[in-house]
């Protein structure tokens, strides 16, 4: 669940760093998947982080 919040919360900050730059849709789209996958893999640690500690 974790994974999937830090997903789509990266998605939109992507979205929007790219807006504020001026960038057109392509542009908007690669920071949004960029920070998305960033963010997964945050995602991912905290979660097996949070299944080993209970």
């Amino acid at each position: 669940m974790i994974v999937i919040a830090a997903l789509i919360l990266g998605a939109l900050i992507g979205w929007w760093r790219a807006s504020r730059l001026g960038g057109t849709r392509p542009d908007k789209f690669q920071y949004a998947a960029a920070h998305a996958l960033g963010f997964a893999v945050i995602g991912i640690f905290l979660t097996v982080l949070v299944s080993r500690m209970t």
